[in-house]
């Protein structure tokens, strides 16, 4: 059913565009949430502070599991020893712990519970700020359709040249950046960086990108040779150790000898 109404769709699309094609050049772009987000700095620390949630809640499932699995083995072991009242009592109990159980399962990974809720709040605001520079994108360089690549649309094919995730992520690290702005020579910077075209601040980041690279290496070379230095004086040192040890001990050697040689006369 699910796989019909794709191609329904896939086919209405592909006849809007046959019409349309007719009458002048239809311009098709597309973005990929997925590598979007990915590449989001905000959303990556986001979803780090999730994961350790999500393992946090799967241990306390784990230690409530382990302890009905401990008072099913207590009871089975006592059993024998129990009046049928008290076994009632401890299989009334351990039933009560596993609906808790259940319950907390549902209210952390269940639909609509905190996993799914958080993530939404996670995604929205992100999804929000795509679509509105989507919107602003689709107008300035008036495209006709503008596809989400990691969504169920039907993509057979789809050219590089009409992937806009780069730009649609430029628009959005410089939102970030003009919120980070803190001073008039930090906002001209900014401005003046917004000013270039997609081809001129990809070169501005290849040099800042080969800059930084170089600045690794020299101060990678320096570590090596602070290093070197550093071997070099231990093994001077321990020389001058193994050199001052072997004199002291012929000091000593040669003092022995003197007293020893006195004492026979």
């Amino acid at each position: 059913m699910k796989t019909s109404k794709l191609i329904l769709i896939t086919l209405l699309l592909i006849g809007i565009t046959v019409s349309v094609t007719a009458q002048r050049g239809v311009r098709i772009g597309y973005i990929d949430m997925e590598y979007i987000l990915e590449s989001v700095p905000e959303y990556q620390e986001a979803t780090i502070q999730l994961d350790a949630k999500v393992q946090r809640w799967k241990k306390d499932i784990e230690k409530k599991n382990n302890k009905i699995k401990q008072m099913k083995l207590d009871l089975s072991k006592e059993r024998v020893l129990l009046t049928q009242e008290l076994i009632e009592e401890r299989n009334e109990e351990i039933k009560i712990l596993e609906d808790e159980m259940l319950q907390y399962q549902q209210d952390r990974f269940g639909p609509n519970g905190d996993l799914d809720i958080q993530r939404r709040q996670l995604v929205q605001p992100i999804q929000d700020q795509v679509f509105n520079i989507v919107q602003e994108i689709a107008v300035n360089k008036k495209y006709d359709f503008i596809f989400d690549k990691s969504a169920d649309v039907v993509m057979l094919f789809a050219a590089k040249r009409n992937d806009i995730s780069d730009i649609v992520l430029r628009s959005i690290n410089r939102a970030n950046k003009r919120k980070q702005v803190r001073g008039k020579k930090e906002k001209k910077e900014v401005e003046k960086r917004e000013e270039l075209s997609a081809e001129e601040e990809e070169a501005v980041s290849e040099r800042e990108k080969l800059i930084e690279e170089k600045k690794a290496e020299r101060e990678r070379l320096m570590e090596e040779r602070r290093k070197k230095r550093d071997s070099l004086r231990a093994i001077k040192k321990a020389e001058f150790e193994e050199r001052r040890k072997k004199l002291l001990e012929e000091r000593q050697r040669k003092k022995d000898s003197i007293i020893k040689a006195r004492e026979n006369n």
